[in-house]
């Protein structure tokens, strides 16, 4: 398989990549969470330059890896859809999407909306999907009530949270998120799937 078919997310024996992006707050990591419950979907594990915050580890929420160590990564084009965001560097190596598809899984790709602008300037093919929190309201309470970050932060991630709601055109479809088992198998549901 090369390295294009393997990130295309093409189906090949009916695997996709899914590409699952939306504001800060919406609750789009939580509804990949659900749909990785079903053994027919893997994660393509992010790595980030960020520190991880309480309870994360490393392989398994991010791969936590030093700026110097993630520009080596990044010359050697090792990522798919690499950014700075909010200060820190992230990227999705690519051999980890590879791997999922070749499993026969579907893939479960969660980034910001910069990264789906580059995946989709590269020409990946992917369910490009829009996890939005039912008003933008319910998103502000959700960022506030996460209670990890300084009033400042919180003030950042909705000013760009406005500007990624205006860029919902992008995607191939907009899952309202009230809810995460209901959300999740909406989205199993345009994959043709029903989820235990």
């Amino acid at each position: 398989m090369s390295d294009a078919e393997a990130t295309s997310g093409a189906p090949q024996d009916g695997q996709r990549l899914v590409v699952v992006s939306g504001a800060s707050g919406a609750g789009k990591t939580s509804v990949a969470h659900r749909l990785l419950l079903d053994e027919r979907f893997g994660r393509a594990v992010t790595a980030t330059t960020r520190e991880p915050r309480e309870g994360e580890q490393d392989g398994v929420d991010y791969h936590f890896l030093t700026a110097g160590e993630f520009h080596k990564r990044l010359i050697a084009s090792a990522f798919l859809a690499p950014a700075e965001v909010y200060g820190h560097w992230y990227g999705t190596p690519r051999e980890n999407v590879e791997a999922i598809l070749a499993s026969g899984r579907h893939c479960i790709l969660v980034i910001d909306v910069q990264g789906v602008e580059d995946l989709q300037g590269s020409d990946v093919e992917a369910l490009y999907v829009f996890v939005d929190a039912p008003s933008f309201e319910e998103l502000q309470q959700r960022l506030r009530g996460r209670g990890d970050e300084d009033p400042d932060k919180i003030s950042a991630r909705l000013r760009a949270a406005r500007s990624e709601l205006d860029k919902k055109d992008l995607f191939d479809r907009v899952l309202v998120n009230d809810d995460i088992d209901r959300a999740a198998r909406e989205l199993a549901g345009w994959l043709g799937l029903e989820l235990a």
